[in-house]
């Protein structure tokens, strides 16, 4: 990978005619009509709740092929909002941006999205292993004595959060997401993402690959309860190399981890200007991404 390479990464979206309809860290959203939406993956990439001066080459197009992979592997348990990512099928107005949406955008139905991160656990790390440590509990759920950091839990938890606008998500007990999104909803939630993560653990493992945590996103459409935005990435999720994996100790992943340790290495301050990225390690955070499509899929990206 060249240094000219950096240059050539999509960090802004530039659709004059299009209507935004959201701009995210990675994703922008534009609005087609009343019931569909364009979700565009940029190459940018975030750390600390703030969004870095550096793209990462290929990630957004990394992004958007893992989400369609498992769109499709687990639509047998819930539908999702795509409706294509075939850039030839999209509306005739969207056609002649062709050349910058192919690989990294999806035509997707609008969705009413519950207002909760559906985040599922099935071993102990980051901020639930420092709960447990500290409480003996991670969201308010008693687990067992004598769990070591990176141990899988008997079974996986569902510890469900508000969505943040800026800054962290907020991890909230399941009482109260019954109170925002209604009992029987947040049971059909809970159960969804429980079965879903259950299946593609089951298959990353056999990739090679551990799915340690996860977050869904979930929204009302025609056909029920549909699951939307991205699943299951390296921005989503946390993913460990299988032969690689020691627990009792922090893992290596195929996430933004690169990045963390590098920023943590230059004492960043944590406040904007977040800083830009030396070549070195845009190049190996790319390559994780990378790595992280071709395990899970078999096949590798055209770069």
């Amino acid at each position: 990978m060249s240094p000219e390479l950096l240059d050539t990464v999509l960090l802004q979206t530039d659709f004059p005619d299009l209507p935004l309809h959201a701009s995210g860290k990675v994703r922008d959203v534009y609005q087609l009509d009343d019931d569909r939406l364009l979700f565009v993956a940029t190459d940018r990439i975030s750390a600390f709740d703030y969004v870095l001066a550096t793209g990462i080459p290929h990630k957004g197009r990394v992004l958007s092929q893992i989400s369609l992979f498992w769109f499709d592997f687990l639509s047998d348990i819930v539908p999702s909002h795509v409706i294509t990512a075939a850039v030839d099928r999209y509306p005739q107005a969207v056609r002649k941006y062709a050349d910058q949406l192919r690989g990294r955008s999806m035509l997707v139905q609008r969705a009413e999205m519950f207002p909760v991160e559906c985040v599922v656990r099935g071993y102990i790390s980051g901020s639930a292993w420092k709960e447990y440590k500290a409480t003996g509990k991670v969201c308010g759920i008693e687990l067992p004595a004598g769990l070591r950091e990176s141990d899988a839990f008997p079974e996986p938890i569902f510890t469900p959060a508000t969505k943040a606008v800026t800054g962290h998500d907020e991890n909230i007990p399941f009482e109260q997401m019954r109170k925002i999104v209604g009992s029987e909803t947040a049971g059909q939630l809970r159960d969804i993402t429980l079965k879903i993560y259950k299946k593609a653990a089951a298959y990353a493992r056999q990739r090679g690959i551990i799915i340690a945590d996860t977050k869904f996103e979930f929204g009302r459409t025609a056909q029920g309860i549909t699951l939307a935005d991205e699943v299951l990435t390296p921005d989503s999720s946390r993913f460990w190399p299988a032969d690689q994996y020691r627990p009792g100790q922090a893992q290596e992943s195929y996430d933004k981890q690169y990045v963390r340790d590098y920023l943590e290495k230059i004492r960043w301050n944590k406040q904007p200007p977040a800083p830009a990225l030396p070549l070195e390690v845009a190049r190996g955070t790319s390559e994780k991404y990378l790595e992280a499509y071709f395990q899970l899929t078999g096949h590798r990206l055209d770069v």
